[in-house]
């Protein structure tokens, strides 16, 4: 006999994932990752002919169209009652925060200090998710996570001249909330298809950016280039709905923990972005960085939970 409340959707399988399952999650993680790093160049396309405010909630208003549109589409049930809660999480970390934070501290920070403040993500996502979740992973896990981010943090420090700077309180800002909203999203997708997860949070915030949207192009300068259509574009349709699709199903998949340090990756990747699409200069501290990290990605991926 079907005991499943109306209008809910069937919990999912909790049993983790087979070989395959999980090769496929890291594979879709990866995918998300590589997505990701493109967020902050592509913002810093877009910053140069709209305000940050309208940067922040364009994106959004047209990542939540095309997700309303999918969701009319395939006729998606409405989340049930306990859904909203983790889903206001998702909204508040995904949504809104982290674009509006990080959105801010491009405004004076280069797209490379920003990308290896936000490194400290990986770190931070794994630490909301034991809390989340009740997953203890390894002694070796955590120490591998922790000089990973301790490479991130000297690598922040020394391209910035030692100091950190006024940008890095947005940044820091950001990685809560961001953590809070990745840990929330893996959670939801046990029982809600990864992409309804981001694409219902989008829709529900269509009340609050449709009205900014107004406020903020009437209040800020507008000038619109081939170069800043593919930045609004990219940021809301790659790492607003299509990245967050993959990435939380990759994370549903092989854990949060586990997920969240292939992250490490992003930055070094933005970083490249950087200096091909932003022509930024690096020092030759990056390297060294980038063998530090991936190294304590490979620990971190087969340190057993």
């Amino acid at each position: 006999m079907d005991t499943t409340p109306a209008g809910a959707q069937p919990a999912r399988a909790t049993a983790g994932p087979g070989p395959t399952g999980a090769r496929l999650g890291t594979l879709l993680a990866v995918l998300g990752v590589a997505t990701f790093s493109l967020t902050f160049p592509a913002t810093a396309w877009a910053l140069k002919g709209l305000g940050p405010w309208s940067t922040m909630a364009i994106r959004s208003v047209l990542a939540a169209l095309v997700a309303g549109g999918c969701l009319l589409a395939v006729r998606a049930p409405f989340p049930a009652r306990r859904h909203w809660p983790g889903l206001a999480v998702v909204v508040g970390g995904i949504v809104i925060g982290f674009p509006l934070f990080t959105t801010l501290a491009l405004e004076t920070s280069s797209t490379a200090h920003a990308a290896v403040v936000v490194g400290l993500l990986p770190l931070t996502t794994a630490a909301f998710g034991a809390v989340r979740t009740g997953a203890r992973p390894s002694r070796v896990f955590w120490i591998a996570a922790v000089v990973g981010a301790a490479v991130v943090i000297t690598f922040a420090l020394q391209q910035s001249g030692g100091e950190p700077t006024s940008a890095d309180l947005f940044l820091f800002a950001a990685l809560l909330v961001c953590a809070a909203g990745y840990t929330e999203g893996a959670t939801l997708t046990r029982e809600l298809p990864g992409w309804q997860v981001i694409g219902w949070a989008l829709v529900c915030c269509l009340p609050l950016t449709l009205p900014a949207t107004a406020v903020a192009l009437a209040m800020e300068p507008v000038n619109l280039t081939a170069q800043v259509v593919a930045g609004m574009v990219w940021v809301s349709m790659g790492s607003q709905f299509v990245g967050m699709y993959v990435w939380y199903r990759g994370m549903a998949a092989i854990g949060v923990a586990k997920a969240s340090q292939l992250q490490l990756a992003q930055p070094l990747l933005t970083l490249v972005w950087s200096v091909l699409l932003l022509g930024e200069h690096l020092t030759l501290a990056a390297p060294l960085a980038a063998v530090g990290v991936l190294v304590c990605i490979g620990v971190t991926q087969r340190a057993r939970s």
